[in-house]
């Protein structure tokens, strides 16, 4: 049997460029691709059609619609093949199917099985569907002037379908489909939603953003990854430029006369036009800072988009990355005005909510760090910070609870000293949707830092200001690399006042303790990699474990109680581990791992830790986990039940990495989650502070009477 394919030279294709002629008597082949379908595709769509010089119309070869992908017999191979009458006669021609909801915008591999008493169909190199056949080949050699028949795409009538093949191949060994499958997977581009920084996401999807003129726009953070279709980063050198489009119809945003270009990015505190600035992808990942000087307002209230496109692979939808529609507003847009205020006397722990203004009842000149508002708020109005979700966990649309995001830092319960008097207070600040937890803007805040120059010590910090700089503006990717080549150069001292001079700048004193440990996690995790890869690229998982569970015994200072199976599968995906194990992946566990280690290090986590009659912290849990449990299989627990976790989607540097979460049932029978800042442990070197131990402190909170306990379902 001869083939011809029509299709492309550099592996992709579009789909209805496809024609494949298909030559001889033996009947047994097999046909194996990528595809990969645009989320405007029709349903029913033909994906291959069989065609003959001696037929006026098309047959059916590959056919999707909304539940089903289908394989049909091939004309004068087999009995049933046979021409269709009408255009819904098809579906009563035998053939082979699979009920699978097929997914748009993603790589899908194909494998189209033909013999000569069977059609059978591959998907992702797994047999998914199969139909016996009859042979009608001593017929069909008989036949004159039938000597080939050819598989086509879509014939392209509908603008609608847009379909690409890439590495299209015809076998003749069934059993390669699956060799096929692993040996030269399609790239595809998409945006990293774990990275984003300063961008708020409104309950209808949209991002708010705040842009505009120089003295008000903010700096948000996004990278973008080459992938191949198993989710491995491929390093190749190309650049990726990123440009403003109009929600609507796609179009750029056009520069004004004598204006600043609509997309800016930022090097070295450098504005640039984001066209003449491409980014070039490093071990599969472009990191941008981007700021947009329109203003949604300027433009008839119309939404934009961020577009990443990689120009040297060509123009194809899967070698670009949209992000979802902006809506680009001004700094003073929609902030909330509220005084109102409960306070308590007798307790230890304060309840912050929201406002980089407030400072701590102690009269201590220590900043308060800034928090985005909780998002229990009207629907209208309902944001939460996009980055912060976890990348693993399932989220529970269903729940009709306060979907606070614990992340946000919508509430955080501090514990503070006086004379050994300690005080609680129950705080509700004003809400300014345009804040976050760290906001690196160029003009932020101006006049409070000003205001506090006089406090900051006279001998200067050995870190430049320059780095102090870009710490402040830059994301959580920038922030840990420069972080990372500070701490191999600078002393603990020198990382003290750096970390002073950050949380002055940036207003809140919880960005501190992230640089504090910053010299021990680089140099415990350079150390624990070069041991267990002995300078190979990857490494065992099961080699990884045994050694992660030394250190982290070791660095939390406790010998009485192990990491368990359940800890080690939370850690594994956090790095996104699998049986190898690359240095990337590592690193991201480790810097995951160690904040909480340092933390459990701490007197009065650690025996809470400890314990094991009550089970104060089980464990590494997900939010999911946590709310599964208060929810019971009988419905929710009582109110001021609560269990305390460490936050998945927090990592060094973020100020929040390291720090615990209490999820509790309210007394509003609602699900809520409050970051329990230990900032004071760190900044107060752990000095007798009281003999109160912090659970009896938590429990003394009108909020939480009683500890919940996790319930797993394997």
């Amino acid at each position: 049997m001869g083939f011809h394919n029509a299709g492309a030279d550099d592996g992709y294709s579009c789909l209805k460029d496809l024609r494949l002629e298909i030559n001889g008597e033996s009947g047994t082949f097999s046909l194996c691709f990528w595809l990969f379908l645009s989320n405007s595709t029709p349903f029913p769509s033909t994906i291959l059609r069989q065609m003959c010089s001696e037929i006026t119309c098309s047959v059916p070869f590959l056919v999707l619609d909304e539940k089903n992908v289908m394989l049909f017999p091939l004309l004068f191979i087999h009995k049933e093949a046979r021409i269709p009458h009408n255009s819904t006669s098809w579906t009563e021609i035998p053939h082979a199917s699979a009920k699978i909801v097929f997914p748009f915008g993603k790589w899908v591999h194909v494998g189209c099985e033909v013999a000569t008493d069977l059609v059978r169909l591959h998907i992702d190199g797994e047999i998914v569907g199969e139909r016996p056949l009859t042979s009608s080949l001593s017929n069909y050699s008989k036949l004159h002037g039938l000597g080939s028949i050819s598989l086509a795409g879509t014939d392209g009538d509908d603008d609608m379908f847009q379909g690409y093949v890439h590495s299209l191949e015809v076998l003749l060994k069934p059993s390669s489909i699956k060799e096929h499958f692993v040996k030269d997977p399609p790239l595809q581009l998409s945006i990293d939603g774990s990275s984003a920084a300063e961008i708020e996401e409104d309950n209808d999807g949209v991002w708010s953003i705040v842009g505009g003129k120089a003295s008000c726009r903010r700096n948000f953070s996004l990278d973008v990854i080459l992938l191949d279709a198993f989710g491995v980063p491929i390093n190749k050198g190309m650049e990726v430029i990123a440009s403003l489009l109009y929600a609507d119809n796609g179009a750029p945003v056009e520069k004004p006369d004598d204006a600043e270009a609509p997309l800016l990015t930022s090097y070295d505190g450098i504005e640039f036009a984001c066209c003449d600035r491409p980014n070039k992808l490093t071990n599969g990942r472009a990191s941008f800072k981007l700021k947009i000087s329109q203003l949604s307002s300027k433009c008839e209230n119309r939404l934009f988009r961020i577009r990443f496109d990689i120009p040297n692979l060509g123009r194809y939808p899967f070698f670009e990355a949209l992000s979802s529609p902006i809506r680009c507003i001004s700094r003073n847009r929609n902030t909330r005005n509220s005084s109102l205020t409960w306070k308590k006397s007798n307790s230890t722990i304060r309840l912050l909510s929201g406002s980089p203004s407030s400072g701590l009842d102690d009269g201590s000149s220590e900043l308060l760090y800034s928090s985005v508002h909780e998002a229990k708020l009207s629907p209208s109005s309902k944001r939460v910070k996009l980055g912060q979700e976890n990348s693993f966990a399932t989220c529970k649309a269903d729940l009709t609870m306060d979907r606070a995001e614990e992340e946000c830092n919508s509430h955080a319960w501090t514990v503070n000293e006086d004379d050994n008097t300690y005080r609680s207070t129950l705080e509700r600040i004003p809400d300014n949707h345009e804040e976050t937890d760290n906001s690196p803007s160029d003009s932020e805040s101006i006049e409070a830092r000003n205001s506090n120059v006089k406090s900051m010590p006279s001998n200067r910090s050995p870190v430049s200001d320059t780095a102090i700089f870009k710490y402040c503006l830059g994301g959580l990717n920038e922030r840990a690399l420069l972080l990372k080549e500070v701490a191999t150069e600078a002393s603990e001292k020198e990382l003290a006042d750096f970390a002073q001079q950050v949380s002055l700048y940036l207003g809140c004193s919880h960005h501190g303790r992230q640089i504090i440990i910053a010299k021990r996690l680089v140099e415990e995790g350079t150390k624990a990699w070069d041991m267990i890869s002995q300078n190979n690229p990857h490494v065992l998982w099961e080699n990884v474990v045994c050694d992660i569970k030394q250190r982290f015994m070791k660095i939390a200072c406790c010998s009485s109680r192990a990491l368990t199976l359940q800890d080690i599968e939370i850690l594994r995906r956090i790095g996104g581990c699998q049986e190898l194990v690359a240095q990337e992946n590592f690193e991201k566990m480790w810097c995951w791992l160690f904040p909480v280690a340092f933390t459990l290090s701490r007197d009065w986590v650690n025996a809470m830790w400890s314990s094991a009659s009550p089970k104060w912290i089980e464990g590494f849990i997900t939010k999911e986990e946590a709310e599964s449990s208060l929810q019971g299989p009988e419905g929710l627990q009582d109110p001021g039940t609560f269990i305390l976790r460490f936050p998945t989607s927090r990592s060094w540097p973020h100020p929040d990495a390291g720090n615990l979460v209490a999820t509790y049932i309210g007394t509003d029978y609602n699900i809520h989650h409050r970051l329990l800042s230990l900032d004071f442990i760190f900044s107060s070197g752990e000095k007798k502070m009281t003999s109160t131990p912090l659970q009896d402190m938590l429990l003394a909170e009108p909020e939480l009477s009683q500890l919940g306990r996790i319930i797993r379902i394997h």
